[in-house]
């Protein structure tokens, strides 16, 4: 399988009616640091628009756009290289302090405070009965070494939790996750970010792409959009969780923006007047030609023969 691949992810959303648009928020840039990204590129219609590429509070690569007139529909085209020569997930080091949980003091960093709020520190004091069960069962192991922990962990939600394609938006509370035994990436991210914040990690949510062999064609990449979880271990940093698979993030997992919550993440977030709209969104994903051959094509448009 030839590790270099290009992505162009269309989304487009369509209005019964020209409507006008408030400011729209695009987090479909690869965060800051995405070491394999070749390239990069989006286009955004109808013209004419005002794009302004700027970075917030978490640290995301985030275009805002602005249409001066109403439109009737609204399309983003990106195209991005990847590099997804295989890695290994577990190339991380962990602070000695931190190799056992609880690690104590070692982890009282400040900035890492507001991604350890649970719903009950955000004001929502709705019964949990399912999910406090569930932390329980954790919380007993402790202490414990910290990667079984967290590897086992991930294992277990993706082993309890059925993936389930849930089109409409939205994310389920951990409580209905766990009621459900069912749920999407987000769904079942989200799980993994409440468990761990009680357990007295820092976690964030994650919404990214996900390149994985083809199931129509297993010599070839596909990609879809995907969520999964990141937690913070002193050394190592942020580790990505797969609770959709059970394993740690690698190669095929591309981050576009991070947050404390699910909503901070989105693709794509803005206002628009009522309307009845429709959304679609294709990915097509392609082998990039070895470098020897794209030089060779170069020559030849040069040098036609």
């Amino acid at each position: 399988m030839n590790a270099h691949a290009i992505l162009v992810h269309h989304t487009r959303y369509r209005y019964d009616r020209p409507v006008h648009l408030g400011p729209q928020t695009i987090r479909l840039h690869p965060v800051p640091g995405c070491r394999s990204i070749l390239s990069h590129n989006m286009d955004v219609a109808p013209l004419p628009c005002t794009r302004i590429w700027g970075q917030d509070t978490f640290g995301n690569r985030i275009a805002r756009i602005t249409f001066p007139e109403r439109v009737t529909h609204f399309d983003i085209t990106i195209r991005l290289a990847t590099d997804q020569t295989p890695v290994n997930p577990f190339h991380f080091t962990l602070d000695p302090s931190a190799r056992h949980w609880p690690a104590g003091r070692t982890c009282d960093d400040p900035a890492l405070a507001p991604y350890r709020l649970n719903a009950a520190d955000s004001g929502d004091e709705s019964p949990t009965p399912l999910l406090d069960a569930f932390v329980r069962e954790w919380r007993v192991m402790l202490p414990c070494p910290t990667l079984d922990l967290l590897v086992d962990l991930t294992r277990d939600i993706a082993s309890r939790i059925t993936y389930r394609i849930r089109p409409e938006a939205g994310v389920w509370s951990p409580e209905e996750t766990l009621s459900h035994g069912a749920g999407s990436c987000r769904d079942s991210a989200w799980l993994l970010i409440a468990v761990l914040r009680r357990l007295g990690f820092a976690a964030r949510f994650v919404s990214g792409y996900l390149f994985q062999p083809d199931l129509n064609a297993p010599d070839r990449l596909g990609c879809d959009l995907h969520a999964w979880t990141q937690v913070h271990v002193p050394g190592a940093g942020w580790i990505g969780l797969d609770t959709t698979s059970g394993l740690l993030a690698a190669q095929g997992h591309i981050p576009l923006a991070v947050g404390t919550t699910p909503q901070q993440a989105a693709p794509v977030s803005g206002l628009l007047d009522q309307c009845v709209a429709t959304f679609e969104a294709v990915m097509e994903t392609m082998p990039m030609p070895p470098v020897a051959d794209m030089a060779s094509t170069a020559r030849r448009a040069i040098h036609p023969s």
